[in-house]
């Protein structure tokens, strides 16, 4: 048993899924990782889902043994974004939960575009039309499948179905809510007037509320656990967890992971023909903030080549890749990661060196050469889309602070320093995980204010700080 305050955080990932137990001592948050699993996604023909039962049981069983160890304030369930379960009036899952990759949604941009003009849509929403968006899922619901559709009576995003299976209380919390494509962050609610001119029931979608609002009570042999939908998305969770510090004048933050996330806070939405132009998009954070950003090809190009590389038989860690990258001769040339070829599931190997072959560029000998060339080019494309952000918000940015788990990975941190001529500050490499047992630190009360959530965060982290070279 302890005095101090302890919180229950479920990060659930593309590719991993951990929960982690926070004790704070009034200072820092200390962090022990219960439980971590292969997020698990099911393969059937051409179509890809989310195993959401085999997510459950692993989240509820953690849940009832942490319980019976801990004395716990509260648990939260945080996910990647725009992913949804649709519901029956009785609450039961209509359909599987399609994976985002998922290549269902092709052609409905078509259809999306006869309905309402997509300058308009992002007028109002502030979000860039890409196919694995929720506005996309849910028209080809509509197309393909229109007797799922018409059972269909609330839909919920994966984390806050989660959060209603602890809870009983279906609700949309904002970050989460933001990454669809049919929110206001204006408003802070859905656009109700967009939906219905898509041609979407309005009613059809959850009561939203804010970051950090307790929707629940979970029991487990007589303890009340609270249940806090902090920051549904996970992007938010871990921009929350942003160590910034008094003396930082200017600075941009980078979720590194399988997806990269790069943008700027802002108290407002910058919807202007510029950002749209250049393929920014708005999500709601913590505190009623806004995030401009960019999303981005992570670390899912390299992600992919370790399954093939391992398929194959090949045995080796991340540090071992790193080494073999650092030794690697510099690639003659970059390739562009945002290409449709890298991304889906394959062998992502074999489409670099084709990518290499058409572009005139050597073919890659080794393994460390092809990390190489992934890491060389992802900070490229980070040059690139900061040059452009300092473009749209009329500023410099001098500092960018890296979080996630890209944050450990020492050479591409040194070689995004390089690029963008500007400082690296990397980590906390759990930022998502952080974020998440800040935010239920503020709900509970614990925290006073939300300034205090990042300054326990910067008193937490464990940071690397990255200048550029010559």
């Amino acid at each position: 048993m302890t005095a101090e305050p302890c919180y229950l955080a479920f990060d659930l990932g593309a590719s991993s899924c951990r929960a982690v137990l926070g004790r704070f001592d009034g200072e820092r948050m200390h962090m022990s990782e219960m439980h971590r699993f292969a997020t698990p996604l099911r393969v059937d023909g051409e179509r890809l889902y989310w195993d959401l039962e085999a997510i459950w049981i692993a989240l509820h069983d953690t849940f009832q043994r942490v319980c019976r160890e801990v004395p716990l304030r509260s648990a939260s369930v945080d996910s990647w974004g725009v992913d949804y379960i649709p519901l029956s009036v009785a609450m039961e899952p209509v359909r599987q939960a399609h994976c985002y990759r998922d290549t269902r949604v092709t052609g409905m941009d078509a259809v999306i575009a006869q309905r309402v003009d997509p300058a308009e849509i992002y007028s109002i929403t502030g979000v860039q039309p890409q196919t694995i968006n929720t506005l996309f899922q849910v028209v080809a619901d509509q197309v393909l499948t229109p007797s799922n559709y018409e059972k269909t009576a609330t839909r919920l995003l994966i984390a806050d179905y989660f959060n209603y299976r602890f809870s009983g209380r279906a609700v949309a919390e904002v970050s989460a809510a933001s990454t669809t494509q049919v929110f206001a962050p204006h408003t802070m609610t859905w656009a109700y007037g967009l939906m219905e001119r898509l041609g979407l029931c309005p009613s059809k979608w959850p009561p939203t509320v804010l970051s950090g609002t307790r929707i629940g009570t979970a029991s487990v042999e007589g303890q009340p656990v609270a249940i806090v939908a902090g920051c549904s998305h996970d992007t938010a969770c871990a921009v929350a967890a942003v160590p910034v510090r008094s003396d930082t004048s200017s600075w941009a933050f980078l979720s590194s992971g399988t997806w990269s996330i790069l943008g700027v806070e802002s108290d407002r939405a910058m919807k202007t023909l510029q950002a749209r132009t250049l393929g920014f998009t708005h999500e709601v954070g913590f505190n009623r903030s806004i995030r401009l950003l960019k999303n981005l090809t992570g670390l899912w190009v390299l992600q992919e080549c370790e399954r093939t590389w391992r398929e194959a038989g090949e045995s080796f860690d991340y540090a071992v890749l790193l080494k073999e990258a650092r030794q690697a001769p510099p690639p003659q040339g970059l390739v562009d990661l945002a290409d449709p070829r890298f991304a889906t599931r394959g062998d992502m190997p074999a489409r670099l060196r084709a990518y290499c072959l058409e572009h005139g560029m050597t073919a890659l000998e080794s393994r460390g050469a092809v990390v190489r060339l992934i890491l060389e080019s992802l900070a490229e494309m980070y040059r690139v889309a900061l040059r452009q952000l300092e473009t749209i918000i009329g500023r410099r940015i001098t500092v960018l602070h890296v979080v996630g788990g890209g944050a450990r990975n020492a050479l591409l941190n040194q070689w995004t320093a390089d690029r963008c001529h500007c400082r690296v500050i990397a980590g906390p490499a759990e930022a998502t995980a952080l974020g998440n047992l800040l935010v239920q630190a503020y709900a509970m009360g614990d925290l006073e204010s939300p300034a205090d959530v990042r300054r326990v965060a910067a008193r937490t982290a464990r940071l690397a700080v990255y200048e550029p070279s010559a």
